[in-house]
């Protein structure tokens, strides 16, 4: 669900469905050989390569220093990252959620990074924005002390998500994971007002066969429609009146991306 309160009202709901991919365990796919492929084709397919890349140049720099080999597995870039905000995953789990590449073609406003300790204490979270000119920015999300594994912080987003959200104002991250159910909530805040809420959520299923067979045909091509429809509200809000402004005439406010799609001229 996505309902911007200010300036003009605007919502939407849809279902989708996404993966629960435990980095230490990525051959568990294999069982799934033909309709879901770890970095080969398939069906659905996930690749290293598409996210988190911590070993690419980050412009103008990055927030937190994260010192990455070149070909550092996933899974280690995840450990990097966390340790840059003073959180060992040594030996602990790690967990990312994700939409899948569908028929080749894939792409995630957001994917999550859920991190646990060798005892099972959660260690912190990671969200992974990404905006339709597949610039990428990942931000930290520290565990809540006490029961449950609850997740939170209020940070400044500097990055271009949206013509019609402000670069400068505040990402609001909330996560609660149990045994059972994810929920997601991330909002906007210009200063204390709220501005825009999203939620997800959802229900864990098996990761079977069959289930697979039956979301490709009943989610087709997924990735693809989502692309289509951040499209299609941009239009219906434009159409609303909300103000908008352009991603080049805010690229100085911009701060820790990774993968610019254009960088701004010398001064």
């Amino acid at each position: 669900m996505h309902h911007r309160v200010l300036p003009r009202k605007h919502r939407f709901v849809y279902t989708l469905f996404m993966v629960a991919c435990d980095l230490d365990d990525v051959q568990a796919f294999s069982r799934l050989r033909g309709l879901f492929g770890i970095n080969r084709r398939g069906l659905f397919s996930l690749r290293e390569r598409d996210y988190l890349p911590l070993n690419e140049v980050a412009y103008p720099t990055a927030e937190a220093q994260v010192s990455v080999p070149s070909g550092a597995s996933l899974r280690e870039r995840v450990s990097r990252f966390a340790a840059a905000h003073g959180v060992s995953l040594a030996s602990g789990r790690v967990v990312l959620i994700t939409m899948p590449r569908i028929a080749g073609y894939g792409f995630n406003p957001v994917s999550f990074y859920f991190c646990w300790q060798r005892d099972g204490r959660p260690a912190g979270a990671i969200a992974e924005v990404t905006n339709t000119f597949r610039e990428v920015k990942p931000f930290w999300v520290p565990a809540v002390a006490g029961p449950g594994n609850v997740f939170h912080v209020r940070t400044p987003k500097h990055f271009y998500v949206s013509p019609f959200s402000d670069v400068d104002v505040a990402f609001d991250f909330t996560f609660r994971v149990s045994d059972t159910r994810l929920q997601v909530q991330i909002d906007d805040y210009a200063g204390t007002t709220r501005t825009l809420t999203s939620v997800m959520r959802g229900q864990w299923r098996p990761l079977t066969a069959s289930r697979l067979a039956w979301y490709a045909f009943k989610y087709p091509l997924l990735t693809a429609g989502v692309m289509a429809r951040i499209h299609w509200h941009a239009l219906r809000l434009y159409l609303k009146g909300v103000p908008w402004f352009r991603k080049a005439s805010r690229a100085s406010d911009q701060r820790g991306l990774f993968r610019p799609h254009s960088l701004p001229p010398p001064a």
